[in-house]
């Protein structure tokens, strides 16, 4: 088996009443089919690529929804503690107030 274009021959033909292996099938009635099937997901290829960086598809990107989470959770907590510091200052303040009031009567 060697390439007819460098000088070879073709391969041996089939024996009688065998298929050759469909590598060999060198013309075939979905030729055109196939070549642009191939086109095609060679261009699919090339825009997830494009689209996605070094990694194949997105399924491969990390998922950004809990770190997105993650945020709004800290995001909350810090909210809630200024929150509280800031009633316990004026619970301090409204304790301080009373206690000169009464001293003052």
């Amino acid at each position: 088996m060697s390439d007819p274009r460098a000088g070879g021959t073709w391969p041996a033909p089939a024996a009688p009443g065998q298929e050759p292996p469909r590598a060999l099938v060198f013309r075939s009635p979905n030729a055109e089919k196939y070549v642009l099937e191939a086109d095609a997901m060679r261009r699919r290829q090339l825009r997830s690529a494009l689209l996605h960086g070094s990694t194949r598809t997105w399924r491969e990107h990390r998922r950004v929804w809990p770190a997105v989470v993650a945020g709004i959770i800290v995001a909350a907590v810090i909210v809630a503690a200024m929150g509280v510091t800031g009633a316990f200052r004026q619970q301090q303040e409204n304790e301080e107030q009373q206690a000169v009031g009464v001293t003052a009567r």
